[in-house]
């Protein structure tokens, strides 16, 4: 099979003419360049420093992690499982989720709690296709396809090794944060984590459009497999654009609005977007870690409010804006006139 046919239709044909693309976003590079040497800070978690830590998650809100104690040969299995699924045809992909659990879908990484992507126009669309897959379920999916069965017992086994991970650096954050230990379990709610997998088109004009548009997560923290080859994650920082190197056997973490709202500001909510590769597709993996749906976040800068409300409040602003508001919302003096950034 062609593989142009593995992906959606609305991925196939995107034509400049039919679509002009948008002026270059400000502080766009139009080729990825990676500084040198990497900036971004790195944590050993075999030798966890609780210190530097601190200094990333309030300096940067994302870092790069190091002998985190998953096999290399399972962050290879992953990525070529992953690589497997995507090269099935569209309508193979598209059927094998019906009435599942798991969720593909495609032009936009918003989707609804019961997995509906929220559509988007053309002009408008992410270059993305993808899978969700809410752990909680992913014991009881019987999948028809036997690639969707080797994604399962790999994504289980994936799970073990990033669910450990997600609980040692979250306990070492509310010890220096200095939190209730038992809300430390409810904020880590394992049962509402999720793993979404990524296929980003190559094309050779990358301003056509964003992989993923500028956001940040709504976790508590996200954990990121990007392999070894293909760039395209960029995170903001003093209102730069910088490209995040990937570089084999490491993870890259991110905080999110959940970890900020937590910690009162102190720790950040890093925004990022992906950028397409001209020349190589792109595909990764990412954990997320939620609270539990009901746990009410508590904090002196925003008003109380559940993941619940939170993602209600989330999705409502993606219909109506088109695009995320996130804890602006929730501020005790929020001023209606908030931006994505």
């Amino acid at each position: 099979m062609n593989n142009l046919e593995s992906y959606p239709p609305v991925l196939r044909h995107l034509d400049q003419q039919q679509h002009p693309s948008p002026p270059p976003p400000p502080n766009a590079d139009p080729d990825e360049e990676f500084p040198d040497p990497d900036p971004l800070p790195i944590i050993d978690l075999e030798w966890l420093d609780h210190e530097k830590l601190e200094e990333a998650c309030e300096n940067w809100g994302l870092f790069r992690l190091v002998n985190h104690g998953v096999p290399l040969t399972l962050l290879k299995e992953v990525q070529e499982v992953a690589k497997e699924l995507f090269s099935l045809s569209f309508e193979a992909k598209k059927n094998a989720c019906s009435d599942s659990p798991v969720t593909y879908f495609w032009g936009t990484p918003a989707l609804t709690p019961s997995g509906t992507a929220l559509t988007r126009s053309p002009q408008n669309m992410n270059w993305v296709e993808g899978f969700s897959v809410p752990l909680s379920q992913l014991s009881n999916f019987n999948p028809q396809l036997p690639t969707l069965e080797s994604v399962r017992v790999v994504v289980m086994e994936y799970e073990k090794h990033l669910s450990r991970i997600g609980r040692r650096l979250f306990e070492a954050m509310a010890k220096k944060l200095e939190l209730n230990m038992k809300s430390t379990k409810e904020y880590m709610a394992e049962k509402s984590g999720m793993i979404r997998v990524y296929r980003y088109p190559n094309y050779p004009d990358t301003n056509v459009g964003w992989g993923m548009d500028a956001h940040t997560d709504s976790s508590v923290m996200s954990i990121l497999n990007q392999g070894d080859e293909v760039g395209g994650l960029q995170l903001l920082k003093h209102h730069q654009w910088i490209n995040v190197k990937p570089i084999p056997d490491t993870l890259v973490v991110n905080l999110g609005d959940m970890m900020q709202a937590i910690s009162n500001d102190r720790y950040k909510s890093v925004t990022h977007r992906v950028r397409i590769n001209k020349h190589k597709e792109r595909i990764s993996v990412c954990y997320f870690v939620f609270p539990g749906e009901e746990v009410v976040i508590e904090s002196s800068k925003y008003k109380p409010f559940t993941y619940n409300e939170f993602r209600a409040q989330v999705q409502e602003d993606l219909k109506a804006l088109g695009h995320k508001v996130g804890l602006p919302r929730f501020q005790h003096s929020h001023n209606s006139q908030v931006s994505l950034l």
